[in-house]
């Protein structure tokens, strides 16, 4: 039988305080999100790369706190997060206090895949962020 079911949100939803062309924006990106990842789950690729693939897009887009779109600390600073989940193999990736990767999801899954961890923050993360930069001949691009 097989099949999949996607579902996309960018949080609680657009803030009703957006003027209405920002919330229109706002649902355009999270159309085009569901869109990429309909189109990638037809061509068979790895649920995974689908979750990545999508969450790097909304980390790419000021609309949303995610990436672009961060919300500052309290002292002015970016501090960004991400997680991720590969549910059939029990395994899963987080960081957190990140300030020098562009899509905090990319590591995040190195964690899960490249380390012995499932979770690491502030300055171990940027310590394993530089050497997984300096190890990967290529990052990943979908």
């Amino acid at each position: 039988m097989g099949g999949w079911a996607i579902a996309v949100h960018g949080g609680t939803g657009a803030d009703p305080n957006l003027p209405k062309e920002r919330q229109e924006e706002a649902k355009r990106l999270l159309k085009r999100c569901l869109d990429i990842g309909i189109s990638v789950l037809r061509s068979n690729l790895p649920a995974i790369d689908v979750v990545e693939l999508v969450v790097r897009e909304l980390e790419s887009d000021p609309l949303f706190n995610s990436g672009r779109g961060y919300a500052l600390t309290e002292n002015g600073t970016v501090e960004m997060e991400a997680s991720i989940m590969d549910g059939p193999k029990r395994r899963c990736g987080a960081v957190s206090g990140l300030t020098t990767v562009k899509n905090p999801i990319f590591l995040a899954r190195l964690v899960m895949e490249k380390s012995p961890h499932s979770y690491l923050g502030f300055s171990g993360v940027e310590e394993f962020a530089k050497k997984q930069v300096r190890s990967l001949v290529q990052i990943p691009r979908f």
